[in-house]
């Protein structure tokens, strides 16, 4: 480790090697104990807008396709699209979505960490950390906002329990059904909001897959999106 300090040292690249600029022993934000944590300093020119996030709440809902994404590769293309349009291509993003058939689990589809929002934040290290719990104002779109809470619209779809298995028959029909004659297990992105109570950002109810019955328990069909690479 000390002939790699020297190196970058020789090299001119302090800044890629780890610093500890707080005096605490440890790596600030984005150094070298952040693997594949890529520079996010807007005054370098080699920065991109979002370059660092790799976590993010979508910005619109589904509309009147309700429940209906398309399945999951409908589902991975809109994180793409809006990651992309955002300044984060270069990344594979796939939906946190579970499905009964086949049997997928949204935690097995997202990569292993650590996540980062739109502003940087560290979201969770790893897929343990973040099904112990996510700070309801680390959820962020990828245009760097919370969602709305006039008119509230805090549901996102999931079809997980808290643990981030699938939560059977709640899916929307693998997420290709857009009526009430079915059910989508959500989580509440405002899990800090004052007088909720006991929140769940991936597991908190399941309403009915249709855009009226979406509407009726605050929620347009918005999903989380993490970059796998």
């Amino acid at each position: 480790m000390r002939n790699l300090g020297l190196l970058c040292v020789a090299l001119g690249l302090c800044g890629a090697c780890g610093g500890d600029d707080d005096g605490d022993g440890a790596g600030d934000q984005y150094d070298a104990a952040v693997v594949g944590a890529p520079d996010a300093d807007p005054n370098r020119p080699d920065a991109t807008p979002n370059a660092v996030m790799t976590f993010f709440v979508t910005s619109t809902g589904n509309g009147a396709n309700g429940g209906n994404l398309g399945g999951l590769a409908g589902a991975d293309a809109k994180c793409q699209s809006l990651a992309n349009g955002a300044g984060a291509a270069g990344r594979t993003w796939h939906a946190y979505l579970s499905t009964d058939n086949p049997l997928v689990n949204a935690r097995d589809r997202i990569g292993t960490g650590p996540w980062f929002n739109q502003q940087g934040e560290m979201v969770a290290a790893d897929l343990a950390g973040l099904h112990a719990g996510v700070a309801g104002p680390l959820i962020l779109t990828e245009l760097g906002a919370v969602v709305p809470n006039e008119p509230l619209d805090h549901d996102i779809l999931t079809g997980s329990n808290a643990d981030g298995n699938v939560q059977a028959g709640k899916t929307c029909n693998d997420w290709t059904d857009s009526t009430e004659g079915s059910g989508g297990q959500v989580g509440h992105a405002d899990i800090a909001a004052e007088g909720l109570g006991d929140e769940s950002w991936n597991s908190q109810h399941d309403p009915q897959c249709s855009e009226e019955a979406l509407l009726s328990t605050a929620g347009t069909g918005r999903i989380y999106c993490f970059a796998i690479d």
